[in-house]
């Protein structure tokens, strides 16, 4: 069964509650969209003596996600208390279903720097499991209408919470979270819809 944006889930839940604000000229990112092409930022090595976070690569998220079939979610901010405490660990517990199910990368995305969710990979023990790519000027989540304005709470632009399953660049279903809200953007939702 293919679960579209918009869909009411086995639950009774809606796929889709809630658009998130859209920016000025950007539509929210729906299923059949191809995934807007952008440049994200990635480390995965730290430096031996001082722990640190090593210099980030560029991700290109066209050529990422080139045939492959990839699980991506995306949220507020790393260390955030949603986020650490059941978005992430959500995709963990099932990641290996996941790719049981033909899924062959799990994006984790976020309005961060590389060396902030570098580290917070590490710390959830997810590094090598899960990508953590940042978009630190939240211009992907932009083109995607994804962006969410948290300058009344002091976080500046963000990116909103939402999770989507694509296949050879291409979005096959999306989950966009209502604000404060995480209900159909874990790991579990995304396991029945891969």
């Amino acid at each position: 069964m293919t679960i579209k944006s918009g869909d009411r889930l086995p639950d009774g839940k809606r796929a889709c509650p809630q658009e998130p604000h859209k920016g000025e000229g950007f539509m929210t990112i729906k299923s059949g969209d191809r995934l807007p092409d952008g440049k994200l930022m990635e480390t995965t090595e730290f430096d031996s003596a001082t722990q640190c976070a090593m210099a980030p690569r560029e991700v290109n998220v066209a050529e990422a996600a080139k045939g492959k079939r990839v699980a991506i979610f995306g949220l507020p901010g790393a260390y955030t208390p949603t986020c650490s405490a059941k978005h992430v660990p959500s995709y963990l517990q099932n990641l290996e279903a996941l790719k049981a199910k033909g899924v062959s990368e799990v994006w984790c995305v976020s309005v961060n720097d590389a060396f902030v969710m570098a580290h917070w990979g590490k710390d959830q023990k997810a590094i090598g499991r899960i990508r953590f790519l940042a978009d630190g000027s939240a211009a992907w989540a932009k083109a995607m209408g994804l962006e969410l304005d948290l300058n009344a709470r002091g976080m500046g632009m963000r990116m909103n919470r939402f999770s989507m399953l694509v296949d050879n660049g291409v979005v096959k279903t999306v989950n966009i979270e209502g604000p404060g809200k995480f209900e159909v953007s874990d790991g579990a939702t995304m396991l029945k819809q891969a």
